[in-house]
């Protein structure tokens, strides 16, 4: 019979301490090649980083694009998913000074991926979560409401006074550009496919919203804004309205493309007759002055309390196959979704 001495037993159980749970994905393809894991070593910071206890973590469409091998974006193999995460910091890294161990956080990008049991992450991409906000709440906040303020200020150039289209915006960056256009000012028109996701929509500052669902609801916009048509459109399914958006749109209107699945044939003449736009927006290609920014203006949103992450579909980590499926086949976003380890 083996007998363990007492020195075999710690030895055994601070090996059991370094290790985690983590979503893993060795190829790319559907949601079944991402696989849990509960032996993935927990990651150490470098001097720049911090190690985070994941307390939740937001799962972004983008996430599955990448997990698909279809996005621009192919991480080496193997990875975890996962940039969103809100948690406490465990340990940081000998430069890291702004954080220590307990602090309440949040990211907009990790290093070592979000779906796991702990993350690293750049300290440059963490900030302190407000006590008025849940963790749930915090892992709602990165790439939905960076992305937000990217197309509508940074890329966007909208201001006071002009009119925004949210088209889709019942999920996680259609409610960040709602609570955002309203703080600031613009008069705010939203999209969404259920009777729930619409009243979401006109709860997170949307005046007034439309079913897209609705054989005519294109007419009900047009109806709505007149002569005028909108200044700005937030596009989540470029590949199903962008030619449509090319019609709504006021003179030097501008589309922001957020999310596409697809090619779509448009008209190019549409932009010539009211000399408008059609922007990309890609929240990997932001400078850190222009992350600093955006953040400091999101900050301020929580503190003033306009900036309220509104939470739908949660997961355990078992789940998440599940989520990754839902996320692209629901039948109408209503919120937020978020994997709790």
């Amino acid at each position: 019979m083996l007998l363990l001495t007492r020195i075999d037993i710690l030895i055994a159980m601070a090996a059991t301490r370094n290790v985690m749970r983590a979503v893993r994905v060795f190829e790319f393809g559907g949601p079944e090649v991402l696989k849990l894991q509960s032996d993935v070593l927990i990651p150490v910071p470098k001097e720049n980083q911090v190690l985070i206890q994941v307390h939740a973590c937001g799962v972004n469409p983008v996430e599955t694009y990448i997990r698909s091998g279809n996005h621009t974006r192919k991480p080496a193999l193997p990875y975890t998913p996962g940039s969103d995460v809100a948690g406490v910091i465990e340990s940081v890294g000998e430069h890291v000074t702004a954080f220590k161990k307990g602090d309440r956080v949040f990211t907009t990008g990790t290093i070592s991926g979000g779906y796991a049991d702990y993350a690293v992450a750049a300290a440059n991409r963490v900030f302190p979560l407000s006590d008025k906000l849940d963790f749930r709440q915090g892992a709602a906040i990165g790439i939905p409401y960076f992305t937000a303020y990217r197309a509508l200020f940074q890329k966007g150039r909208a201001k006071a006074g002009e009119s925004v289209l949210v088209h889709g915006a019942s999920g996680g960056v259609g409610i960040a550009t709602c609570q955002i256009a309203r703080a600031c000012g613009l008069k705010v028109l939203g999209t969404a496919g259920t009777k729930e996701g619409m009243n979401i929509v006109l709860r997170n500052g949307a005046h007034q919203v439309f079913n897209h669902r609705e054989a005519n609801y294109i007419d009900k916009i047009k109806e709505h804004t007149g002569m005028e048509g909108v200044d700005i459109i937030i596009e989540m399914l470029s590949n199903v309205n962008l030619a449509t958006d090319l019609q709504l749109l006021s003179y030097g209107g501008r589309v922001m493309v957020v999310g596409s699945r697809g090619p779509i044939e448009i008209n190019p003449r549409d932009t010539m007759s009211k000399e408008s736009s059609i922007i990309g927006v890609s929240l990997f290609l932001e400078t850190e002055e222009e992350r600093h920014e955006c953040a400091a203006a999101l900050l301020d949103g929580i503190e003033a309390g306009w900036l309220k992450p509104i939470v739908g579909s949660e997961y355990p980590l078992e789940k998440v196959v599940k989520a990754h499926e839902d996320i692209i086949h629901s039948s109408g976003a209503r919120g937020k979704m978020v994997l709790l380890p």
